[in-house]
């Protein structure tokens, strides 16, 4: 491993984050931190990409030779359809989080581009890295058994379905799904009953207590965004703990909140480190250096 990172050069390959809006992004410190470590002359960056133009920028990264791509809101599913090959996990999930560019060799095996000598005809394969990283922060930062358990998911986007399936396919006991479009939840609903019958999906706020309450909407992510759950409904001491997707700002109105109701808290960060450590080893097929990125981390949030 090196400490220090080699000079830009003709040969550095390139990796980056595309979302909409992007800057609040934590990713390029912890990738970059992560490829040093690992010796690569790779460098990671954060493009904010509007919705409409999102295929066209998958495909100037693909031309230029780009190692691969990690998407965020809005693209995550946009991305299923503008991927030539789908990971079994981005099919399970139904959406993709993080792309590899693959180059073919004469041989005809597809290898990632960034192990790549030279760069011939390149396709785009779609994972997702979200889902387990999901079930892992809320075990290992609010330590949280989901098999049996009891939560509360706020929204029905991307995001939010990946969630709810991902703690449907870890033996959750009830989920109570809470969206502003309803239908939207609804929808969600079924898909749980049909392939996780075991999982009693509900639409709406439940009467007692849960194990936990889980934010995967953008609200909270801007100063002067309304509140992500309805509290004269749902009041906070109900859940035993309150895990907030977002990570920048740090404390959510949503996490003080739960902080004064005496909930268990904590933050993105964790979820937003686990699945960029798989990504990186989706591109490298190395191990990545976790404890290296997670020290990055914090020192781009301070």
């Amino acid at each position: 491993m090196s400490d220090c990172q080699k000079p830009i050069s003709a040969s550095t390959r390139y990796g980056a984050v595309y979302g909409f809006p992007i800057r609040h992004s934590a990713s390029p410190p912890m990738q970059n931190a992560g490829m040093r470590a690992l010796g690569l002359d790779w460098r990671y960056l954060a493009f904010e990409v509007r919705p409409e133009r999102l295929r066209q920028a998958i495909e100037g990264a693909k031309t230029m030779g780009f190692i691969g791509l990690n998407l965020t809101v809005p693209h995550k599913l946009l991305a299923v359809d503008m991927v030539e090959v789908l990971d079994e996990s981005a099919r399970v999930w139904g959406a993709v989080n993080t792309i590899r560019f693959e180059t073919k060799l004469p041989s005809g095996e597809w290898v990632p581009v960034g192990r790549a000598e030279a760069i011939g005809e390149v396709r785009a394969q779609g994972f997702n890295t979200d889902a387990g990283a999901i079930s892992r922060a809320l075990r290992e930062d609010l330590g949280v058994e989901l098999r049996g358990a009891t939560g509360v998911l706020l929204g029905a986007g991307g995001a939010g379905r990946t969630a709810a399936l991902k703690l449907a396919a870890e033996g959750l006991a009830r989920l109570h799904l809470v969206n502003r479009t309803a239908a939207k939840a609804e929808a969600i609903a079924r898909e749980i009953q049909r392939l996780y019958p075991e999982t009693q999906a509900t639409v709406g706020y439940p009467a007692g207590k849960v194990d936990f309450l889980l934010n995967a909407t953008s609200l909270g992510l801007k100063p002067g965004d309304p509140l992500p759950w309805d509290e004269t409904r749902f009041p906070l001491r109900q859940a035993a703990a309150v895990y907030d997707m977002i990570y920048r700002p740090a404390t959510t109105p949503l996490l003080q909140q739960a902080r004064a109701a005496g909930c268990r808290t904590a933050n993105g960060l964790g979820m937003l480190l686990y699945q960029g450590a798989q990504a990186l080893e989706i591109w490298t097929e190395r191990p990545a250096p976790v404890e290296v990125m997670r020290q990055a981390l914090a020192e781009a949030m301070r």
